[in-house]
């Protein structure tokens, strides 16, 4: 790896804006789990999972999320998800 970084400089340019988007996602995912609500969570949640606020066509495919995995996504229970879903719907 060491080597290819050093050689390949397109593929180390790929590679550190990589490691550089998923450190900075890192930290903005423990100060939302630490600073936010349940709902709020559920919310950037879903957010990130649309692609909201991204330039470009957005992706029509959506892998299907039950309710539980959001839970465990945001630390929450499912009935609490559920209730969540039913005031983001009205």
């Amino acid at each position: 790896m060491h080597r290819v970084l050093h050689e390949e400089h397109a593929f180390s340019d790929l590679f550190l804006k990589f490691m550089l988007a998923r450190s900075i996602r890192t930290q903005a995912d423990l100060i939302d789990q630490l600073f936010n609500s349940s709902e709020r969570r559920l919310a950037r949640i879903l957010l990130l999972m649309a692609d909201y606020g991204k330039p470009g066509e957005p992706e029509a495919l959506i892998p299907p999320v039950t309710q539980e995995t959001l839970a465990e996504m945001i630390g929450a229970t499912r009935s609490r998800v559920s209730f969540f879903m039913n005031r983001f719907r009205n």
